[in-house]
């Protein structure tokens, strides 16, 4: 089960930023970076023991929280935890019958490209979820941005780590037919 942050442990105050799904990515970067040159373990070499531990922990957290602010599933995930929301991924398995279809659908389109050794076919579906993970991005924005209600934002965060898997399984088939 998933616990909300605690105020010190907030990856967006970390680096200066709204707490929104909405984010500039190059000002994520910059942030990083500019917190990356005060604590990076370099910087502390001639420090004492006390100090490098202290430097490599902090360094430790700010490269957790840039990754997960980064990825826009684990950002979403993120953000519904510091609202008390538990999205309960691993016991909560329902999911609408129009994207349950769909997920048949593009589970189908895989297999027989697969089978098929379709590399044309495999780059259409690869072209389909890129359009549908943008959709659902954009929606994230909006349901937890626009805070509406949580179980929309929680169902396309589910929505989004499906196909994030299923792309994923597509490399995997164009990586199996380049073998």
């Amino acid at each position: 089960m998933q616990r909300k942050p605690s105020h010190l442990e907030n990856h967006f105050e970390l680096f200066g930023l709204a707490p929104r799904y909405a984010l500039d990515e190059a000002t994520l970067d910059r942030a990083w970076r500019e917190i990356q040159s005060q604590v990076h373990p370099d910087r502390h070499v001639g420090a004492s023991d006390a100090e490098r531990r202290a430097s490599m922990q902090r360094t430790t957290q700010v490269n957790e929280a840039y990754r997960v602010l980064k990825d826009p599933l684990e950002r979403a995930a993120y953000l519904l935890a510091l609202r008390g929301i538990d999205p309960k991924f691993e016991t909560d398995t329902g999911m609408p019958r129009e994207f349950l279809m769909r997920q048949m659908d593009f589970r189908e389109a895989l297999d027989d490209a697969s089978k098929a050794a379709d590399e044309a076919a495999l780059e259409r579906l690869h072209v389909r979820l890129d359009v549908e993970t943008l959709a659902v991005r954009n929606s994230l924005a909006t349901l937890i941005d626009g805070e509406s209600e949580p179980g929309a934002a929680v169902s396309a965060v589910r929505e989004l780590m499906f196909l994030q898997k299923l792309a994923h399984d597509v490399e995997r088939a164009f990586e199996a037919l380049e073998a």
